[in-house]
């Protein structure tokens, strides 16, 4: 059964949402992926957001664009935690994206993450799960552990080579 859902306006967004699906998967964590616009399918989006917790969903992450609405009408349907991923926009650069799903009224609230920014979605999607599920949060400090780690390394290397070594290796 599907722990997290990953649902988009369209699927011009799936280039991102992807990125949600690829950390999902490097977590060994159930998912499901559609699309349900807020427009387009409004009918589609009331049953997905009213039974998502019948089929296992325990978190939905949710990308649109543009007017970005999918995000803030599912978290008004169901009792699940949302989060949003704001899909950048030719026109506003996904600032309006942003906008429009950060600026949900009290009481609907909407976690939302940088524009395109999908994988932290999943990790937040998994950090929220790990409150439930200890197997996940020792995944999700392992996984910040090897972050740190590689932080760690790249400055020490850099510090030991110098700044303009360090970038040609890099190709910069």
């Amino acid at each position: 059964m599907p722990k997290v859902g990953i649902i988009m306006g369209s699927d011009s967004d799936l280039s991102v949402m992807k990125l949600a699906a690829e950390v999902l998967e490097e977590f060994g964590i159930e998912y499901e992926l559609t699309i349900v616009s807020a427009h387009r399918t409004v009918e589609r989006m009331v049953e997905y957001a009213k039974t998502a917790h019948e089929r296992g969903v325990e978190v939905i992450i949710a990308g649109a664009g543009g007017a970005a609405h999918l995000p803030g009408m599912v978290a008004s349907i169901t009792h699940l935690p949302v989060i949003g991923v704001p899909i950048k926009t030719t026109a506003l650069n996904g600032l309006d994206s942003l906008l429009s799903i950060v600026q949900m009224p009290a009481g609907v609230p909407v976690a939302t993450v940088a524009i395109d920014n999908a994988r932290n979605a999943a990790i937040l999607a998994v950090a929220i799960l790990g409150i439930k599920y200890p197997e996940i949060a020792e995944k999700l400090k392992a996984y910040k552990n090897r972050m740190r780690s590689e932080v760690l390394q790249k400055a020490e290397r850099l510090e030991q080579m110098g700044y303009r070594r360090y970038l040609q290796e890099r190709g910069v």
